[in-house]
């Protein structure tokens, strides 16, 4: 039954490693193309955009990274 085990925590290892490397490489690729924006040759925009938007970015790595930091921590305890 162990053995069972750990090859089912192996396969979702591997399973995991393959979506993420992928997920992960589309983000970086999407992330460049966002790049390609700050060329003022041919783009028109505020700092106030520019904040904006990476405010907007930072919000939601700061979401993604918290699901993964506090994996049972979701209940807030009380304590004096």
């Amino acid at each position: 039954m162990d053995q069972k085990l750990n090859e089912n925590i192996e396969t979702k290892r591997a399973r995991f490693k393959r979506i993420v490397e992928r997920r992960v490489n589309t983000i970086l690729d999407n992330l460049d193309s966002l790049g390609k924006c700050s060329n003022k040759k041919n783009y028109e925009y505020t700092d106030k955009d520019v904040r904006k938007m990476f405010g907007e970015l930072n919000n939601k790595i700061k979401e993604i990274k918290s699901l993964y930091e506090n994996k049972n921590n979701n209940k807030i305890r009380f304590k004096l």
